[in-house]
């Protein structure tokens, strides 16, 4: 059976545009440029950005039409990115690799995303900087984008138990309007949290 993220990501347009999200330019435009790690990366929105600002991105997607388009971008940005074609099940990280990760709505059911976040812990340094976006369960009432299964919606305690070794500047849910392309466009209801690992 076809990826369905290979379906989604293989027109010519970018289907949640070329720029990056906004609470991830805001938050990684306040650290100095280090070593960056963008799971789920899609189509390269982000990676391209962070790429152009100095930063040495390490990003992996399941979607080999996404990195396709990512390694494009890039291309016409005249930068360059490391794009692993990777499920998150396989990552296996280094200890203490990274300055900073961004999980950009990336959403996973319990049985994969407590390990996975234990890993994204592990993999970043001590001081290293955490930064998440993603959809709540009130999401299930919008039509604005996001997955329509309960069990893949997040809510502000997750991140705090799954993130215990981490303090948080910035963490709670958020009822905003999003402009990112066909598929987050509208009045949504997110979590978003910016953190640092404490050791």
């Amino acid at each position: 059976m076809q990826n369905p993220w290979d379906i989604r990501y293989s027109g010519e347009d970018y289907v949640y545009g070329k720029e990056p999200n906004t609470f991830f330019k805001e938050c990684l435009s306040s650290l100095p440029a280090g070593k960056l790690l963008l799971p789920a990366e899609g189509e390269g929105r982000n990676a391209a950005w962070a790429a152009g600002k100095g930063w040495k991105v390490t990003a992996f997607d399941q979607s080999q039409e996404g990195r396709r388009k990512a390694l494009l971008l890039a291309q016409e940005k005249s930068i360059t990115i490391d794009y692993n074609l990777l499920a998150v099940e396989d990552f296996n990280p280094e200890k203490d690799e990274f300055d900073a990760v961004a999980l950009v709505y990336l959403h996973l059911h319990r049985e994969v995303r407590i390990p996975f976040h234990q890993k994204i812990a592990h993999c970043l340094k001590p001081g290293g900087r955490l930064i998440v976006e993603a959809f709540t369960t009130k999401q299930i009432g919008y039509n604005s984008g996001g997955p329509r299964d309960l069990n893949l919606l997040y809510t502000p305690g997750y991140i705090l138990d799954d993130f215990r070794d981490f303090t948080f500047t910035i963490g709670g849910e958020e009822e905003v309007f999003l402009n990112e392309g066909e598929y987050h466009s509208g009045k949504a209801s997110i979590i978003r949290f910016f953190g640092t690992k404490k050791h």
